[in-house]
């Protein structure tokens, strides 16, 4: 941050600064302490780069994944009975219980990368190119982890995408199935509605924050409940299919579902371009906008914030509004997309996996990007891995909770590879 910008007055905030600015300790920004950036290291800028990524918060996410997937291991191979059995002679024969553990494991992982990319043995073309399967997962936990993500940016822990997604869905599907409209503008309203239902329900959280100061963890988890309770009820009532005797929605129109891109064969949907769309649109919004630094800059420091004029209450608010919309997105694309009905499971546990992701992407938009390709690989390739290498499909949920511990504890995975913090001037690594 540059001293004109630090000297502006109250009302003006300094634009195009990037989060390096946010990162250091020493300025006065509008009287307050603000972060300053660093001081340049010598070694080229290629050096630099290949520091943070060795030592930085990425190489400490890719160790994250790599213990979790290696204590999953031990969990297949312990519960592996051709395992336990080599283990009865251990003493005599040990090269027998450890070519039992590499078969148990390579067998399972083995399965369940094939499953998630490209299984050579498959007979049908569905079952051969797993990379599009989890492409289908991948899409609603992208817009979901963006969510989150962008609550992040701002200090706010959005747990309410669950509902969000929720809501979404709803506004999406009543746009879907009760309305006719021309081909192209019926897509355009169901993508629109699920985004301002989302929006409505981050919303109330955001308000909330910024008027009462409502914790919004509180005040998402509740409405996370009453979202569940409410399209149950619609289901039950309003919403309910007269031809079915379960709670569900009638099925989406023709008119009003994502065009498959792949064909009749494959599930992967347009769906997936919004969600990449919704990628760049994040990462302009956080790294280029005005709007983006005051954001970032709400999340680093609200008091100095506030001071240098910035409206933390309408950030609040905005940021809500915006988390709640994308998350309605992922709600669109599994009703629109994937399930073609509502129903009262049409979220599942995408929105809560949306905040293992936003964690293991490190709170960055690309980084969402490729944790929520992480996870769909996982959910593609957890059937396959029960299915072929007769492993319990809870395994993967087990390595996605392990994932959740460790990308929590940063430091347990620093001392574990004796990696150094990347430090900065003035700040201690």
């Amino acid at each position: 941050m540059s001293g004109a910008d630090m000297n502006k007055p109250a009302g003006q905030s300094p634009a195009g600064a990037g989060d390096a600015a946010l990162e250091g300790e020493g300025a006065q920004l509008g009287g307050v302490t603000a972060p300053v950036p660093a001081a340049p290291r010598p070694g080229g800028q290629g050096s630099t780069l290949w520091r943070e990524i060795t030592s930085g918060s990425a190489m400490v996410s890719v160790l994250a994944v790599v213990v979790a997937l290696v204590i999953g291991g031990i969990l297949i191979a312990a519960t592996d009975t051709r395992v336990t059995t080599a283990m009865g002679y251990f003493f005599g024969d040990p090269g027998a219980t450890f070519k039992a553990i590499w078969a148990s494991v390579s067998e399972a992982y083995g399965a369940l990368l094939r499953g998630a990319t490209y299984d050579p043995g498959s007979r049908t073309w569905q079952g051969r190119l797993g990379i599009f399967e989890t492409l289908t997962f991948a899409t609603p936990l992208i817009l979901s982890g963006l969510a989150v993500t962008l609550a992040f940016r701002v200090g706010l822990f959005n747990i309410g995408a669950q509902g969000q997604i929720i809501l979404g869905a709803t506004f999406a599907g009543v746009v879907g199935f009760m309305m006719e409209l021309p081909p192209g503008i019926h897509l355009v309203a169901v993508v629109l509605a699920g985004a301002l239902g989302g929006a409505i329900w981050g919303g109330i959280a955001g308000v909330l924050k910024a008027r009462t100061g409502a914790h919004e963890v509180i005040v998402t988890i509740m409405l996370n409940y009453i979202a569940v309770s409410l399209v149950l009820f619609l289901l039950k009532n309003q919403l309910r299919d007269p031809a079915s005797s379960n709670p569900i929605s009638p099925r989406m129109h023709e008119t009003a579902l994502f065009p498959l891109l792949l064909g009749p064969n494959f599930r992967v949907h347009a769906g997936l371009i919004l969600a990449v769309l919704a990628v760049i649109a994040v990462s302009w919004l956080l790294n280029r906008s005005t709007l983006g630094f005051e954001y970032r800059a709400i999340g680093a420091n609200p008091r100095a914030a506030r001071t240098a004029g910035m409206l933390v209450s309408r950030g609040y608010i905005t940021v809500m509004l915006f988390s709640g919309a994308l998350a309605g997105l992922a709600g669109v694309t599994q009703l629109a997309g994937t399930e073609k009905l509502l129903d009262a499971d049409i979220a599942g546990s995408i929105g809560f996996d949306a905040i293992t992701v936003a964690l293991l992407g490190r709170s960055k938009p690309w980084g969402t990007f490729f944790a929520a390709i992480l996870f769909g690989a996982f959910k593609a390739g957890g059937t396959s891995m029960a299915v072929n290498a007769d492993v319990s499909i809870d395994i993967v949920a087990v390595v996605q909770s392990l994932i959740v511990l460790f990308i929590a504890a940063p430091p347990l995975i620093r001392s574990m590879f004796r990696i150094k913090a990347v430090s900065r001037e003035g700040v201690p690594a």
